[in-house]
């Protein structure tokens, strides 16, 4: 880990990150925080952002947030603005891939995954945008999944919005494009966070799924974080409309 590359561009430049408080995100904003990075992350888990603000000290900012409020998301940046200075990157990767059985979704459920795992993406981008616009630059991440290129089951509303999520960075890579705003996505494969961990990884499920990887050993969350380090940074400056696996190779 301490031969992991460091980004002297990154140093001082404005992030902001949601869903910063637990597994994935918790580890971006560690990340951002080593590289000397003014770090602002939103999350409505008020005792995991507030413990991970306090013991990381320095420029790390964090304001609780309901994201499938978009009222409360534009309050809590604009916050954050104040605090940091306006976002030269952002950073979307709250979601939640809870299961479901297709057969018990209703309208109401499927909305509110599409709010959950979706929505906020682009409204997250509208409201840093005019401010990258203006200073001509900026690199925003959205989180994927490969589970929808994998056909992965039990969860049909989560899978479409993280194919969304695809053609939402695409499109607004063109939209953007001209101010020198990059706009990527990071795919993730099966990323050992505790709460997959807790919930879902089994010694033979773990064992079968690896035995679809490239790469023999289960990931952990610090190179989805790394993988986010290096597009937010000036070695990257070529790099938009795409998508950047990190799932050792999954097939």
């Amino acid at each position: 880990m301490s031969n992991f590359a460091n980004y002297p561009c990154l140093k001082d430049k404005t992030v902001f990150i949601t869903g910063g408080a637990s597994g994935i995100g918790a580890e971006i904003v560690s990340a951002f925080a080593t590289q000397g990075a003014k770090v602002g992350f939103v999350d409505k888990d008020v005792a995991g952002g507030e413990a991970l603000a306090a013991k990381l000290g320095g420029d790390v900012a964090f304001e609780a947030c309901d994201l499938r409020d978009i009222d409360s998301l534009k309050a809590a940046f604009a916050n954050l603005a104040t605090r940091l200075g306006d976002a030269q990157v952002l950073v979307n990767n709250a979601a939640r891939d809870d299961r479901h059985d297709w057969r018990e979704v209703t309208p109401e459920y499927w909305d509110e995954r599409q709010q959950t795992n979706l929505k906020h993406m682009f409204f997250a981008m509208q409201a840093v945008a005019p401010a990258m616009v203006a200073a001509g630059a900026g690199s925003i991440i959205n989180m994927g999944s490969n589970s929808w290129w994998e056909a992965v089951g039990n969860f049909p509303a989560y899978a479409t919005a993280k194919a969304a999520v695809h053609g939402l960075s695409r499109t607004m890579a063109r939209d953007l494009g001209d101010a020198r705003i990059r706009v990527n996505t990071v795919v993730p494969g099966w990323i050992m966070t505790e709460r997959q961990k807790e919930l879902w990884v089994t010694p033979e499920g773990l064992a079968d799924h690896l035995k679809n990887q490239c790469l023999p050993d289960a990931i952990d969350p610090v190179y989805v974080a790394r993988m986010v380090l290096f597009l937010a940074s000036d070695d990257a400056a070529m790099c938009t409309g795409g998508n950047f696996f990190v799932d050792g190779g999954s097939v």
